[in-house]
């Protein structure tokens, strides 16, 4: 029988741009800590600590940015930050600007943010390079701890056929992100053509669930999937991203 455990952390205290996260998080951690543990740290606190994060009144917004607020009932200032960090519109409805990133990420808003933000007139970015953060993070508490978890960064995305939102992997380091079944047999012997667990994906989600949206919770320890931790960081959550060319909704 296999188990799973996930468990919110406390003890780390508002992020601001600058702090060693790492090591704000390392002194959260258990003294039994392992190297087949995961941690899936929120976004917010890793942008924060990047300082991905911009000031309203410092965003002036262009013609573009003016004409869709207009028609989608926002703010301007934020629709423009929202157009500084997409490289291509994909679609603008119901309010919400669907965009690919920078990273090759598609999500609302280019995943521009103001919920959890230390003031009322900042947005949050995402972090310049998810993957970087997660190895730079890893390789970080591996100095301070001894041991070397798995590290995931979270944003929570919507999904074209479905309501609501779940967490997801946008950054990873020594986890396999994506368990590939393709090839192999089912129980009955027949081979499997299409399945590929999105595992990342799956311990995001999952995590999510164990800390409360405001609850100030930003990491969660996840234990019982050593079997997907490696010891090289791997290809990162990159290698969840679907090429645009099998995208059904571009």
């Amino acid at each position: 029988m296999r188990t799973i455990s996930a468990v919110a952390l406390d003890g780390i205290p508002e992020v601001r741009a600058g702090d060693d996260l790492a090591a704000l998080i390392a002194d959260a951690l258990p003294d039994d800590l392992a190297d087949g543990d995961v941690l899936s740290v929120a976004h917010k606190v890793v942008s924060k600590a990047e300082g991905r994060v911009r000031r309203l009144d410092a965003i002036e917004p262009g013609d573009r940015a003016r004409e869709l607020a207009t028609a989608h009932d926002k703010d301007p200032r934020v629709v423009q930050a929202v157009l500084d960090e997409t490289v291509s519109l994909l679609r603008a409805d119901h309010g919400v600007l669907i965009c690919e990133t920078r990273h090759g990420l598609v999500c609302a808003n280019a995943g521009v943010d103001r919920s959890n933000a230390a003031a009322p007139d900042e947005v949050i970015l995402l972090p310049a390079d998810p993957d970087g953060s997660a190895r730079t993070m890893r390789e970080r508490i591996g100095a301070l701890r001894g041991v070397r978890p798995a590290i995931l960064i979270s944003d929570s995305f919507g999904r074209p056929w479905r309501l609501g939102q779940t967490d997801v992997a946008i950054g990873v380091a020594g986890l396999i992100p994506l368990d590939d079944w393709r090839g192999r047999t089912d129980s009955a012997g027949r081979e499997l053509q299409a399945t590929a667990i999105a595992v990342a994906d799956a311990i995001a989600g999952a995590a999510d669930l164990a800390r409360a949206k405001d609850a100030s919770q930003p990491v969660v320890l996840v234990r019982g999937l050593a079997r997907f931790v490696t010891p090289d960081d791997g290809p990162g959550a990159a290698a969840l991203r679907r090429p645009p060319a099998d995208d059904l909704f571009r």
